[in-house]
């Protein structure tokens, strides 16, 4: 989070040198709007974020999906859900997220929210028919750890950081573009042609700029990726089965299908990567990947039930 402000106040710093530019008294115009655009693209997220996201993947709430249900067999799947999200909400210790139904055939699963009090916990129709009451514990305790962690509040700030990045390297683009020339040249001017340090800073602002959408979505990814395996061992700590979440995700990964009704911008809020295998890559794959490779999540697990070594790659 540290490197994400700091790469938004380094765009914002290189506008007011090399865009507005000038001479004179200096004036942190594009830092401070920088700053400014951060801190409101995050703070509506964390007061909207949360109804866009579920609305977005059109879920339906659990109680109306209950009422709605036209055989015995969806019933019970509902009522299975509702005790089970009751049974962690306990083992957690936080108050009982709103739970949601989203209607897509894909095994998959997401909390949202600013915090454990204003937290909702949604899973597709896909996941109740895949798994077996365990496995589905499994998946719940996972997203309640999310919620306990306050991940769900940490990944809608990043993802509101990821556009106010862009936003600002657009902006920052539109400017030389249309006069940063202009104004580089005065500053230049007025100190005597710059510099080494100066043509430097100017060189990696410019780079930055243009790779600004891309670090932006790497970081996403790294801090994305870090808070899977942590709700992982969270989950399992819950329910005291590692085993039934390993299964749970054994099963989501042999579902080939992507989640449709999940956006690409939400992928990170899931359990499993929405594009599926797809997503799931080592190497230089590996880096755009909003999840870590499942395999490597499987093999933690067992080892946590002592079925299996340590993976390479995975920390104690």
């Amino acid at each position: 989070m540290i490197v994400f402000v700091a790469f938004l106040v380094f765009l914002g710093a290189g506008f007011d040198l090399f865009v507005i530019g000038g001479g004179g008294s200096y004036v942190p115009l594009g830092t401070t709007i920088a700053l400014l655009v951060g801190f409101g693209s995050s703070w509506a997220s964390l007061r909207l974020g949360d109804r866009m996201v579920l609305a977005s993947a059109s879920a339906e709430p659990l109680d109306q999906a209950m009422a709605n249900a036209t055989t015995d067999e969806e019933k019970l799947r509902y009522r299975q859900l509702d005790d089970i999200v009751e049974e962690m909400a306990i083992a957690a210790g936080l108050p009982k997220p709103a739970t949601y139904i989203v209607p897509d055939r894909d095994p998959n699963a997401f909390a949202t929210g600013r915090d454990p009090q204003h937290a909702s916990l949604a899973v597709t129709e896909g996941l109740l028919q895949t798994l077996d009451r365990e496995e589905l514990q499994g998946v719940v305790a996972h997203e309640m750890s999310h919620i306990r962690n306050f991940d769900i509040r940490l990944m809608m700030i990043v993802a509101a950081l990821v556009g106010a990045v862009a936003l600002m390297a657009d902006w920052a683009g539109r400017g030389m573009w249309f006069g940063g020339a202009r104004g580089r040249s005065r500053r230049d001017d007025d100190r005597g042609g710059g510099g080494a340090a100066g043509a430097i800073f100017f060189v990696v602002w410019i780079v930055a700029i243009i790779l600004a959408p891309i670090v932006g979505r790497l970081l996403a990814m790294w801090v994305s990726r870090t808070r899977e395996y942590q709700a992982d061992a969270t989950g399992a700590e819950l329910t005291r089965n590692p085993l039934g979440l390993a299964s749970a995700l054994e099963k989501i990964e042999d579902a080939v299908e992507p989640t449709t009704a999940i956006k690409r911008g939400t992928a990170h809020l899931c359990i499993a990567d929405p594009m599926g295998k797809l997503a799931d890559g080592e190497g230089l794959s590996a880096l755009w990947a909003t999840h870590p490779p499942m395999a490597k999540r499987i093999e933690a697990l067992k080892q946590m039930a002592y079925q299996t070594g340590r993976p390479e790659g995975v920390k104690a």
